[in-house]
């Protein structure tokens, strides 16, 4: 992650280092959702920039405090966590699942139609990964491919704004909020601290398009 990757982020054209950076973000997002980070990601965040290249840019403190807390914590502790929030024995702390949230069950209809959407996008589900398309870091992952993939009648602002509207900006906001509930919660605190802090951004972003 560089600074430009931080910034309170603008929609520009595909050529643009802002574009790659809103897609970089959901990658990490991505990455530190679906797993704890491994070995290289905590390496990462131990070279990291820490503030952004504006003063009170609005990712700028939600984006310190995760890299201090990563730099703080050791990979062993942030995969405890990761695993007594969202796995655990029996029901998790945490369901990081689209369909649990909008509709309070697991694989119910809004996973359904976000099937029928990644359809339409000619994208389907890695059997190998072992996760429901609405978990989190899948929809993150299909942003990032909206945003950089190179299939300009796919990866284009109107179906990043019709994906983010259905199936981004409808429950990942609340899933943060069951985050910050949990008292055991410190790394992934942080990490949906960061999350609701860019989706917020993302969705003043389209906001701006529509107005």
């Amino acid at each position: 992650m560089n600074s430009d990757e931080i910034r309170a982020l603008g929609f520009a054209t595909m050529d643009d280092g802002e574009e790659l950076a809103r897609a970089e973000i959901y990658g990490l997002l991505a990455r530190l959702w679906f797993s704890p980070p491994d070995d290289e990601l905590m390496q990462q965040f131990k070279v990291a920039v820490t503030q952004a290249p504006q003063s009170g840019a609005f990712l700028e403190a939600p984006w310190e405090a995760m890299v201090a807390t990563f730099r703080e914590l050791d990979r062993s502790a942030i995969a405890a966590e990761y695993d007594a929030l969202f796995h655990g024995v029996g029901r998790p702390e945490v369901f990081l699942y689209g369909s649990y949230h909008l509709s309070g069950y697991l694989n119910d209809k809004p996973l359904a139609a976000l099937r029928v959407d990644l359809a339409d996008l000619g994208l389907a589900r890695d059997d190998s990964r072992g996760e429901t398309e609405d978990h989190v870091a899948f929809v993150f992952e299909v942003m990032r491919y909206l945003i950089a993939g190179d299939d300009v009648a796919v990866c284009n602002l109107e179906r990043q704004r019709r994906f983010f509207r259905s199936h981004v900006q409808t429950w990942v906001e609340a899933m943060c909020d069951s985050v910050n509930a949990q008292p055991r919660a410190r790394a992934y605190a942080r990490v949906a601290d960061f999350t609701r802090a860019f989706i917020q951004v993302e969705t003043q972003g389209f906001d701006l398009l529509e107005a």
